[in-house]
């Protein structure tokens, strides 16, 4: 969605979507901020190597950032379809296939039935259509209107479907800039298991189902290629990301929670910084290899700890 800004969205690894496409960081090739002492910081990916890969993914713990150049990439135009009731056993089987058949693929899901309820696919023009219109894929049928991911909602916020090529910008979000994003009113959560372990790590929350339905509005499933950034939820293992869409219930989804969470704990899952997660300090430090390294970065840049709050404070310093 075009709706966040560069800084927060680099600072969180937040989003990505596409095998071959990282997070929203891995576009930054340099990197400026103010540190705790007022003096002016420069990083760059070329010369800065693994200091650069600490600083990006920051959690706003190192300083207050001012300038961050990206790779830029020419540009491009897209065209996006989308197909209903993907069955899973179909998923089960070309799980790889289904997520490579774009430049970018989310899958939809409300847990509820045995098929996925709307797979996106973005490709670029100029590369063939993941299937002849109006054909299925993999035995999910094309949608013969503008889609919502939520499907009992408009489509109006929602960018443009039905394989009408347009600009990257117009495509790649799900949700055009201007309008309200998503529900606009809701909670969110997601997690972060590798690749190879996504068909299992979706049965496990499928059983939940039951508990999962009543506070759910949509979930999404997308894949991330690996980084080097230390606090990247895709640190050196190629992800798929599980995202919850929550109805504004606090109580209940907070109760959720350490159920999804334990039952993806198998995979090592690791949650969004900047989302809901109770997953605690002692489990996150086994999931992030470089979390030490990190505190050391941050204590560099903040030796008093004026950019320390409690987030901080409980997930990644721990309580003095």
């Amino acid at each position: 969605m075009p709706h966040i800004s560069v800084a927060g969205s680099i600072a969180t690894a937040t989003h990505g979507s596409g095998v071959s496409n990282g997070n929203l960081a891995t576009a930054v090739i340099a990197l400026e901020f103010v540190d705790a002492s007022g003096n002016i910081v420069s990083l760059y990916k070329e010369k800065d190597g693994d200091l650069f890969n600490g600083a990006v993914v920051s959690l706003g713990s190192i300083g207050v950032v001012t300038n961050v150049t990206l790779q830029l990439h020419p540009t491009f135009l897209v065209k996006q379809f989308v197909f209903e009731n993907l069955p899973v056993d179909q998923l089960n089987e070309h799980f790889e296939s289904i997520l490579s058949a774009g430049y970018s693929v989310s899958l939809f899901t409300d847990w509820q039935t045995d098929s996925i309820n709307e797979v996106w696919i973005k490709c670029k023009a100029d590369e063939q259509d993941p299937v002849a219109k109006g054909h299925d894929f993999y035995g999910a049928k094309a949608a013969t209107k503008n889609m919502h991911p939520i499907a009992s909602s408009s489509a109006e916020n929602c960018t443009e479907q039905m394989g009408v090529p347009g600009p990257w910008f117009e495509r790649l979000p799900h949700f055009k800039m201007g309008f309200t994003p998503s529900s606009g009113v809701e909670l969110q959560s997601e997690f972060f298991v590798p690749f190879e372990h996504a068909i299992e790590a979706m049965k496990e929350v499928a059983k939940l189902r039951k508990e999962i339905g009543p506070h759910l509005m949509i979930t999404e499933i997308r894949t991330i290629a690996a980084d080097d950034f230390w606090m990247s939820t895709a640190y050196k293992r190629k992800s798929v990301a599980i995202h919850f869409t929550w109805k504004q219930e606090t109580d209940a989804v907070m109760a959720l929670l350490p159920k999804i969470e334990k039952a993806l704990e198998p995979f090592a899952p690791r949650p969004h910084w900047g989302k809901l997660f109770t997953i605690p300090l002692e489990v996150l430090e086994t999931r992030y290899e470089r979390m030490q390294d990190f505190r050391n970065l941050a204590h560099k840049y903040d030796p008093t700890g004026k950019f320390k709050n409690d987030f901080l404070q409980t997930n990644i310093f721990g309580k003095a």
